[in-house]
């Protein structure tokens, strides 16, 4: 069957706008959108209708009465008139129910978009299931081969409206502001994408949690014990980070994501430890991020302070989590119950260099941890001595190994261990984490 043969067939059967008639032969022909393809087609067959109508034939009257009634052409209906003949008033899109003729919803997206800063977007679009289904059935009826889906249409006029108002680009893949339409009922939703920043934290401060901790009391709630706040310590290198960022990029909330974390009573020093802070629903985008160090370490006071911030994506977080098993360096100061001799330190090299430690899940993590036995390897270990009675350990090793644990054995659950070794009970005094060795 012709294509005009086919569009006539349809619009006999079922009234369709400009767009849904071009829609079902979407594939033919190039240079035009459905909706200039379905007036083209109308205009087309309005011709051959007048044609016949003006030669005496009966079915061109039929035709021009179609396209006025089922195909709203104000061309057909004045032809009609012309000829003495009747013409009814056009029908609403048996397909789009007119919603192809919206532009109150472009308007009211260019309106939300306006809240926020971005440069690329894309319009998704959502549609209630009988409209999709009607669809089907109707394509399925006139055995359509070339067309496209009304949701892409959809899409694309959308996203075409919007990019020509706010003269932004369309972006695929990773767009900045998804916008999802439902034509049907006027409602659009905004997804904006979050934004990552990626840098290294130094803290300078024992006893402050990498992550905001809630009281054990009140869980969170607020209590006596907690002063109210719901939080077991007053602040964290989280809350020192995320405040600020969020204050720059007017966020409506963060996650913070680091490659491990260090014990609450240990500084984390050097270059520092990998992390990635998630702005969600962020409307600033564009940050001077040597400034924001700045105020970051102005208002932690000294507690912490970061560096080589940069924009980062969800790649570039998997990989963070990936880091949380690399190599690190610690420094620890140990103190025994007696004097310690220079053989004794001599030994602790020696055992604690190239050496495989064998772990089980420390008591004190056994809370949050399976009960497993874990082999980690310690490539190096100096030792320096303090007083009669204590000394420095800088130990570099395989993430993953707890220190503390190393240091005490932990009643036998972490072998070797730096007490059994001397035959000394061993207390770690004061913890460092000196360098996190990320992966080339």
């Amino acid at each position: 069957m012709k294509i005009l043969e086919k569009a006539l067939l349809m619009l006999w059967k079922y009234p369709l706008c400009n767009h849904c008639l071009g829609r079902q032969f979407a594939l033919v022909g190039y240079g035009m959108d459905d909706e200039e393809r379905g007036e083209t087609m109308k205009t087309m067959l309005v011709m051959e209708g007048h044609r016949l109508a003006s030669s005496g034939d009966k079915k061109g009257a039929s035709i021009l009465r179609t396209l006025a009634t089922n195909g709203g052409s104000t061309m057909a209906s004045e032809i009609l008139k012309k000829l003495g003949k009747r013409a009814r008033g056009g029908k609403n899109c048996h397909l789009c129910e007119g919603h192809f003729d919206s532009p109150g919803l472009v308007d009211k997206a260019v309106a939300m978009l306006r809240e926020y800063e971005y440069n690329t977007f894309l319009v998704g679009v959502r549609l209630p299931t009988q409209i999709e289904e009607r669809e089907d059935e109707f394509k399925a009826e006139f055995g359509v081969q070339h067309g496209e889906s009304i949701r892409n249409e959809f899409s694309r006029t959308i996203g075409k409206s919007i990019a020509k108002i706010v003269n932004k680009s369309v972006d695929y893949v990773k767009p900045e502001v998804a916008i999802v339409v439902n034509p049907f009922v006027a409602e659009i939703e905004l997804h904006v994408n979050p934004l990552f920043i990626m840098g290294r934290y130094r803290k300078l401060k024992r006893g402050m949690p990498q992550s905001i901790l809630f009281c054990p009391e009140c869980g969170g709630k607020g209590c006596a014990r907690c002063n109210g706040t719901g939080k077991a310590y007053p602040e964290s290198v989280e809350e020192l980070i995320s405040r600020p960022t969020l204050k720059e990029t007017l966020g409506e909330d963060a996650s913070f994501h680091a490659a491990g974390r260090e014990d609450i009573d240990a500084r984390m020093l050097g270059r520092g430890r990998p992390f990635i802070i998630e702005i969600k629903r962020p409307r600033n985008r564009s940050l001077n991020l040597r400034e924001l160090e700045q105020v970051i370490k102005r208002e932690a006071q000294g507690k912490i302070r970061v560096s080589n911030l940069r924009l980062a994506d969800k790649e570039a977080l998997k990989k963070l989590k990936q880091i949380e098993g690399s190599e690190k360096s610690y420094r620890v100061v140990v103190k025994f119950d007696r004097a310690i001799l220079n053989e004794e330190m001599e030994a602790l090299e020696r055992t604690f260099t190239n050496a495989l430690i064998h772990q089980q899940t420390p008591l004190r993590v056994l809370h949050r941890r399976k009960d497993l036995t874990r082999e980690k390897y310690i490539y190096k270990t100096d030792v320096r001595r303090l007083t009669k009675k204590t000394i420095e350990m800088r130990i570099r090793c395989q993430g993953g190994l707890y220190i503390k644990e190393l240091i005490t054995g932990d009643g036998g659950r972490t072998n070797p261990s730096v007490s059994d070794t001397i035959k000394a009970e061993a207390e770690p005094l004061e913890l460092d984490v000196l360098d996190v060795f990320t992966r080339k």
